[in-house]
């Protein structure tokens, strides 16, 4: 599986902080967003950051294994 989080804005536009999804062989981290994209475009109309495991990605082409955690959020100012 595959755990999608979704942090503020974000998260508020899907209805949830966190989704699983089926892990298939091959996945890569453009997959998850072409599969969750049509679902929830008011969502990812404000994605503008991706991480995975922890770690900031800018190549959406990176493959994924089996129980990744997924992060797409929008940037944020803090004060």
């Amino acid at each position: 599986m595959i755990t999608v989080l979704f942090f503020g804005p974000v998260a508020e536009r899907v209805g949830a902080s966190r989704l699983e999804l089926e892990y298939q062989s091959g996945m890569r981290l453009q997959d998850v967003q072409a599969h969750l994209q049509p679902r929830y475009p008011e969502a990812f109309a404000l994605v503008t950051l991706a991480a995975v495991n922890g770690e900031q990605v800018r190549d959406r082409s990176l493959p994924l294994a089996d129980n990744c955690e997924v992060v797409f959020m929008s940037k944020f100012s803090g004060g």
